[in-house]
């Protein structure tokens, strides 16, 4: 067994690790400009997807270290057959005690009830504009009546929190900010505008982009009060700093990798789909699990594996800070899975 001189749960820098994010495909039913190029990108071979019992069996030994949380994403989840079934099994694991989804919300209706049965509460949808036009140009087809239709089933059912992630973009989507921060008055939804990252396909995107959390601050105060809340939720805001406008139902969310360093508390790991372990976003240093898996190894050369994961873990990840070296990520996010 690895031989740390950390605690389990902990990396060399006293986080605590207990996060886990599943991606159980690279497949996705949408191309977002901002994600890949129009023609898509060249999907995982179906050999080389780690298959689910082989997902299970590495989260139930990262259940031993300490994980406690489970993220299942994409690529689009609910486009790979059989995943209800895989959440309801990964809901049997002892010890675990969150499941969530993140989803793009096209498929979200039609799964929608089934999610819930199958044990997920939580469930994160992506959406980067509420104009039907722009939506479908953004997503390159993707129709925005099918995302706001599951929205609202899930609301309906009882899924909380629901959380609208909203990558937000110069010269796309900054016009609607407004837009997106007035869905939380009479909706209990969080609404959480993610700078944008230069990740994968989107480092080669266009200059002048990026849109720093304060612009996105600085137009919604100009309407509306805001009340910080960190603190009063139910810790499942991740790495996203709450506000909420008086008197509104719902949250407001900012998550700022770029101009602000989020990484003294993260506490995740990524198995991507094809079985690597990362354990930064934004660096494409990776454990292969997948071929000790098919290989015979034991839960324990597993374990050993996720430690040697986590020992890699860097201090900071370096994007928007000139003092430290940046990292690169040359993965794109379907196959990482965010």
């Amino acid at each position: 067994m690895f031989a740390g001189c950390w605690d389990a749960m902990r990396d060399p820098y006293d986080r605590d690790v207990n996060y886990l994010r599943i991606s159980v495909t690279d497949r996705c039913n949408l191309r977002c400009v901002y994600c890949m190029p129009k023609e898509g990108v060249s999907s995982i071979g179906h050999d080389d997807i780690l298959r689910y019992e082989e997902m299970l069996r590495i989260a139930s030994v990262a259940v031993r270290l300490g994980i406690a949380k489970v993220r299942v994403t994409g690529g689009e989840p609910l486009v790979r057959r059989g995943v209800v079934p895989f959440i309801s099994s990964l809901n049997a694991i002892d010890q675990l005690r969150d499941i969530s989804l993140t989803t793009n919300g096209i498929l979200l209706s039609d799964y929608a009830a089934q999610l819930y049965a199958a044990g997920i509460r939580r469930i994160n949808v992506s959406l980067d504009s509420l104009n039907p036009d722009k939506y479908a140009r953004i997503t390159r087809g993707g129709d925005i009546q099918q995302v706001l239709e599951g929205i609202e089933h899930v609301h309906r059912i009882g899924f909380s929190p629901i959380k609208i992630n909203t990558v937000a973009i110069c010269g796309l989507n900054d016009g609607e900010i407004l837009d997106f921060a007035r869905m939380t008055l009479e909706k209990p939804y969080q609404v959480r505008f993610i700078e944008l990252m230069r990740v994968g396909y989107a480092q080669s995107w266009r200059e002048g982009a990026y849109l720093p959390t304060s612009d996105i601050l600085r137009v919604i105060r100009r309407h509306y009060q805001l009340n910080a809340i960190n603190g009063t939720g139910d810790g499942t805001s991740g790495p996203a700093e709450l506000y909420r406008i008086e008197g509104s139902m719902g949250e407001i969310g900012f998550i700022s990798p770029v101009s602000q360093h989020i990484c003294r508390s993260c506490n995740r790991l990524r198995l991507t789909a094809d079985g690597h372990l990362r354990a930064c976003l934004l660096s494409d240093d990776e454990v292969d699990l997948k071929t000790p898996l098919r290989g015979g190894c034991s839960d324990d050369d597993i374990e050993a594996l996720m430690r040697e994961a986590i020992a890699k873990k860097p201090p900071l990840h370096g994007e928007g800070h000139e003092s430290i070296s940046p990292r690169k990520c040359m993965r794109g996010m379907p196959s990482i899975g965010g």
